[in-house]
C-alpha cells in the first residue's frame, strides 16, 4: 500500500473517543487527506469528517480505522469483506482480541503505518447462502440458536453433501479461527491460531452422545439441514439476528478466504490477549 490518502472511520455505536477521533483528523489533514465515515456516526460528533454512504466509504478509504471494541471491528470487517483494505483496530474499553491498539498509542501507530512498519493479518470470514437467495458473511460466527421455548436446534451437518453427524443442541456453531475464542470457545470448542484457515462446527449444550467439535479446511463446503424435529432457529451473524430458519430448511456455509486485513503493529501477540481474555493458566498442580 502506497502513502494513506483516505482515512474511513466506523465508530461504536455509543462510545466515541473524541481524543482518538481528533488524533486521526490532525493526522490526515496534516497530510491533506479526507477523513470519511457513515452519517449516523461522524453526524454525532464534531469533527470535519466527510459523511458518506457506505458504499463509498468501502470504495475510497485506503485505511479503516474501527473506534471501539471488537463489535465494532467485526462490523468494520464485513463492511469491507472482500477488499484489500486494510483495518486498523482502536481499542475503547475493555482489551479486545481484534483491535491492535488503544487510544494512547493511536499517534505513534499512525506513524508507523506512514512509515510502512507494520503487517497485515488476513482473517477468513464464513458465507452462508440462505433459503431466500440472500447470503451472510461472518468474521467470527454464524450461529443457528434455539428460540426459547421452542424446540432443540436439530440440524444435519454434512461435507460436501456426504451426512456426517446429527447435533440436537442449543445452537449448532459454525465459527471462523478468529471466532474460536467467542461464542465456539464458551461451548467448549478449541483455541484456533488467527493464521488458521480453517472453520470450526460445534453444538452448543448438545443433548446427543456425540458433543464433539468438528474441525473443516477452507476449502471444505458444509450443509446444515434444520430436521424435522427441530424447533424454529434464529440465525446469528457475529451475535447479531440475521434471519430465521425452520424444518426443512438448509444452509450452505463455505469459507472466503483473506476477507478482511488486519493491521498488526507486533505490540501483543494472539497467544498474549488470549491468555489475558480467557485467563489461560495451568492447575495448582503445575504451579
Amino acid at each position: 500500500m502506497g502513502m494513506v490518502s483516505t482515512v474511513g472511520l466506523v465508530l461504536h455505536p455509543e462510545r466515541d473517543s473524541k481524543e482518538a477521533i481528533d488524533t486521526i483528523v490532525e493526522w490526515a489533514r496534516n497530510r491533506g487527506c479526507p477523513v470519511l465515515g457513515l452519517p449516523d456516526e461522524v453526524g454525532r460528533i464534531d469533527c470535519s469528517a466527510v459523511a458518506v454512504d457506505a458504499q463509498t466509504l468501502v470504495r475510497q478509504a485506503d485505511l479503516l480505522v474501527s473506534l471501539g471494541g471488537d463489535g465494532t471491528m467485526l462490523r468494520t470487517m464485513r463492511l469491507i469483506a472482500g477488499r484489500p483494505t486494510p483495518v486498523l483496530g482502536v481499542n475503547l474499553g475493555r482489551l479486545g482480541f481484534l483491535a491492535e491498539i488503544d487510544v494512547a498509542d493511536l499517534a505513534p501507530a499512525l506513524s508507523a503505518i506512514d512509515e510502512h512498519r507494520y503487517t497485515v493479518e488476513p482473517r477468513m470470514a464464513v458465507r452462508a447462502a440462505l433459503p431466500d437467495g440472500r447470503t451472510v458473511t461472518a468474521f467470527n460466527d454464524i450461529a443457528l440458536v434455539r428460540i426459547p421455548g421452542d424446540g432443540l436446534a436439530a440440524v444435519s451437518v454434512s461435507v460436501y453433501g456426504e451426512p456426517f453427524v446429527r447435533y440436537a443442541a442449543d445452537a449448532v456453531i459454525v465459527s471462523t479461527a478468529t471466532g474460536s475464542t467467542a461464542y465456539s470457545f464458551s461451548a467448549g470448542g478449541p483455541i484456533v491460531s488467527p493464521t488458521v484457515e480453517g472453520f470450526i462446527v460445534v453444538p452448543a449444550a448438545a443433548h446427543t452422545a456425540f458433543n464433539r467439535a468438528l474441525v473443516l479446511s477452507a476449502d471444505e463446503e458444509v450443509t446444515l439441514d434444520v430436521l424435522p424435529t427441530s424447533g424454529q432457529l434464529a440465525m446469528e451473524v457475529d451475535g447479531t439476528i440475521g434471519g430465521h430458519l425452520s424444518p426443512g430448511d438448509q444452509l450452505t456455509v463455505t469459507a472466503l478466504r483473506a476477507a478482511a486485513r488486519v493491521v498488526r503493529l507486533g505490540t501483543t501477540t494472539f497467544y498474549d490477549r488470549a491468555r489475558r481474555k480467557l485467563r489461560v493458566n495451568g492447575s495448582a498442580e503445575v504451579d
